[in-house]
């Protein structure tokens, strides 16, 4: 990769636009889940301990290139100012005279919303070049962000001298290691509820793992594809064309998709509901189809034992309640410890994908958790991101 880190950069007497990810959740004014806010917080310090001045840009929500009172950033400075142990000052907008007079030199300075103005997500050069006023050095430190074109993270990078931050660092790295160039053999779990929002990206996993685990209610697509009847199962069936392609392609590859089979079947959605586990091809008419069995678990498993790096996104079942979380559960015990052990590259990513991995309590474990959502998907799916290509420039 091309890209430049903090390290490279002459930070001194600099000011460092820095590009974050302030997306959190909001309830009532107050910040209700710090994760991307303390997954900054070594960017700014190594800014300031370096004699650089940072000055933050970030989004809030989508209020349409206008100025919303309910997404403004000021709410969040609170959480940020406790994350990071010192004051943060804060500018009403994010160009012009009131931006730049927010900004004190070796402060750490926070500007409004990009979104409040529509060249931003127009990545409008007039929008970066106004932006890139207010700095002498761009450094990018929200991946989360990166797969989108716009003023703040892709036309402000070609305006000033450019770099990487501490976590989008680690994210490049991370994924690099995990897809670019891992040690193999390699396994991708995918899961969720439909192929076609996971197309590209099982297109371009099949071509490059040499085990692909397909869980939830994908799976149930994938079966119905083999002519297997899933009753009440979520399943795409005009999608079965698309899955047939898929594991033909697989085949070509040489890439062995592991698809259950066994499952657990309900006929209620719901916490504690009578469950069965059965044979994939003899679901009940009248039931779902909401975990992957125990014996194709054992499989996935057996499988995960002979690799060496591990892909994950998406859960095995229907993950939310009991007892349909067995399978993700187990599958992230069982890749947590093979981590532990030092026999295993583990790199997962996506809302849901965390979301289970922390209730498994395997989180911690994984060598390396993405915090970005549909970047991170972009970049499994084998595609250029704006935002780090940019840095590449």
């Amino acid at each position: 990769m091309g890209w430049k880190s903090l390290d490279e950069m002459e930070l001194d007497g600099k000011r460092v636009l820095t590009r974050v990810d302030l997306n959190v959740p909001v309830e009532d004014g107050r910040v209700t889940d710090t994760t991307r806010i303390d997954r900054i917080v070594p960017t700014v310090h190594d800014i300031l301990a370096r004699g650089g001045t940072p000055v933050l840009l970030a989004h809030f929500g989508r209020p349409k290139g206008k100025r919303v009172e309910a997404m403004s950033l000021e709410q969040v400075r609170p959480a940020l100012e406790r994350a990071l142990g010192r004051d943060v000052r804060f500018g009403t907008d994010c160009i012009g005279a009131d931006a730049a007079a927010a900004i004190v030199a070796g402060e750490v300075t926070l500007l409004e919303n990009t979104r409040f103005h529509p060249g931003e997500e127009a990545n409008d050069p007039a929008f970066a070049d106004a932006l890139a006023e207010l700095g002498d050095v761009y450094c990018n430190d929200a991946f989360s962000a990166a797969h989108r074109a716009h003023g703040s993270t892709e036309g402000l990078a070609r305006r000033l001298p450019s770099c990487a931050g501490r976590l989008m660092a680690e994210e490049l790295s991370a994924l690099e290691a995990a897809l670019g160039t891992p040690t193999r053999p390699l396994m991708a779990v995918v899961g969720g509820a439909k192929v076609s929002t996971k197309i590209d990206l099982l297109s371009n996993l099949v071509r490059k793992v040499n085990h692909l685990v397909i869980g939830g209610g994908m799976a149930n697509t994938f079966l119905a594809a083999k002519g297997i009847d899933v009753g009440r199962s979520l399943a795409e069936h005009e999608m079965t064309d698309t899955a047939r392609d898929i594991l033909q392609r697989a085949d070509e590859a040489g890439c062995e998709i592991l698809l259950p089979s066994d499952v657990v079947v309900a006929r209620e959605f719901r916490a504690g509901a009578d469950a069965a586990t059965v044979p994939a091809d003899q679901c009940p008419a009248d039931a779902m189809i909401l975990d992957t069995g125990p014996d194709s678990v054992a499989r996935i498993l057996r499988a995960m034992d002979g690799c060496r790096t591990l892909i994950w996104n998406g859960p095995l079942g229907a993950f939310e309640i009991e007892p349909f979380d067995a399978a993700t559960n187990a599958a992230a015990a069982h890749a947590a410890r093979l981590t532990r052990a030092g026999k295993l590259v583990s790199v997962a990513g996506g809302g849901d994908t965390v979301a289970a991995l922390n209730r498994a309590g395997a989180a911690d474990d994984f060598t390396y958790i993405s915090s970005a959502g549909g970047a991170f998907l972009e970049w499994m799916e084998g595609k250029t991101l704006p935002g780090v290509a940019a840095l590449d420039a």
